[in-house]
């Protein structure tokens, strides 16, 4: 492993993660919460992960794990992984209760700004909004250790498409801080606590990529072979595609008028398509 790879795909997944902050400072920060570009924007993070997942990462999968195994068994292999990354978030989505689940379909209030109503008059008491909010940042914690792993296997194979992806999980992660900012300031009244806890939440997804790279390293004796790489690739589309239908598109959906949904879902594809074509030698 280059030390320039490493860090270009470490940096793109903390990019990625601390999203959550900006997410946060949108809420200290707006006047009102534009629910428009937020549709647009998750429905576009939606079609760049979705195209590339299975246009680029599955099929990344399938590559390294049929020269290992051969066409028949390394297929059914990379499928097989591919449903395994679906179901390791699926459980962990199962996990966290729905009030907290930030990955539910939200409400409208659940992103309005700070400074929308008054923190001494909230719709709950402080300790019901202290924990829901503390809920909400472990929520996202718990999740972004997938999708920072995702991000930072991507950007180590190829940069390019890594950068994509840690726009779209950005983007993705944008209204996730600001859930966590709101019920944090409204129980607290501190900005500055409400920021801390969104941030350490989404630093949760570059230290979880770290820790799972090294520690895979580790248990395969200092290089991860090519098969191994291409089994994280298969489960790491399943996961993007799990992130991609059961919490963009239905957030998108949420805060969209007409088809903002579905144009910032081929807009993302069409970006995601013609940014591989480039990337194609000769």
């Amino acid at each position: 492993m280059e030390i320039g790879s490493f860090w270009i795909a470490f940096g793109l997944t903390l990019f990625a993660g601390l999203a959550t902050g900006i997410g946060s400072i949108i809420a200290f920060m707006a006047k009102q919460t534009n629910h428009r570009f937020l549709s647009i924007s998750t429905g576009f993070s939606a079609g760049v992960m979705l195209y590339v997942s299975f246009v680029e990462i599955f099929q990344k999968g399938a590559v390294a794990l049929t020269q290992a195994y051969g066409p028949v068994q390394g297929i059914w292999l990379n499928v097989g992984f591919f449903f395994l990354g679906i179901l390791v978030v699926g459980l962990i989505d199962n996990l966290i209760p729905e009030k907290e689940n930030p990955h539910e379909q939200p409400s409208a209030s659940a992103l309005a700004p700070l400074h929308s109503a008054h923190p001494k008059t909230p719709h709950m008491s402080k300790e019901k909004l202290l924990r829901m909010g503390l809920f909400t940042a472990f929520a996202i914690a718990l999740h972004n250790f997938p999708e920072g792993l995702a991000t930072f296997l991507a950007a180590l194979e190829n940069p390019a498409v890594g950068v994509a992806i840690a726009i779209a999980i950005a983007l993705h992660n944008i209204p996730e801080g600001i859930s966590v900012s709101v019920p944090l300031f409204y129980a607290t009244g501190s900005r500055a606590k409400a920021f801390t806890y969104s941030f350490l939440s989404g630093l949760a997804e570059p230290v979880g990529a770290v820790i799972a790279y090294f520690s895979l390293r580790w248990m395969m004796g200092g290089e991860i072979p090519s098969q191994v790489m291409g089994a994280c690739f298969a489960a790491v589309a399943g996961i993007m595609v799990y992130i991609s239908l059961d919490e963009l598109l239905p957030t998108s959906r949420a805060y969209g008028k007409g088809h903002d949904s579905l144009l910032g879902l081929v807009a993302g594809m069409g970006v995601m398509a013609l940014s591989l074509l480039l990337m194609k030698p000769g």
